[in-house]
């Protein structure tokens, strides 16, 4: 069950992912709460929101990510190219998009254990 924010935690949140892109002190700035009130305190009291936060907002550009990895294909020789396959990549592995590898355990050989141990009853 979600806890009750205060409405500056609530403008925090809001503007972290949003106007401040991700700047902390600007958003607390934003928020409205004092210059002197520390940043470090207001990142604290909203922690667990900040994670499921990235979370949405990981997983709201995975579509994004997914079309920059596509879009390699149709334009392999751009700039940047080696940085977007990494970045994009990233982030599909972080959302939970990963690459799956399939592993083949066909044998036809025959395992011979050792003879038992008397000792081992």
């Amino acid at each position: 069950m979600a806890r009750e924010l205060t409405n500056n935690q609530r403008l925090f949140l809001e503007y972290l992912f949003g106007e401040a892109e991700g700047d902390a002190t600007k958003a607390k700035r934003m928020a409205g709460y004092s210059d002197n009130y520390p940043t470090s305190a207001v990142v604290e009291s909203v922690k667990e929101e900040i994670i499921e936060h990235t979370r949405l907002y990981l997983s709201r550009n995975g579509a994004k990510a997914a079309m920059r990895l596509v879009g390699v294909l149709d334009n392999p020789l751009a700039l940047g190219t080696k940085e977007v396959l990494v970045a994009a990549k990233d982030v599909l592995d972080r959302i939970g998009v990963v690459k799956t590898e399939k592993v083949d355990i066909n044998t036809n050989g025959i395992f011979i254990l050792p003879k038992k141990d008397e000792d081992d009853d």
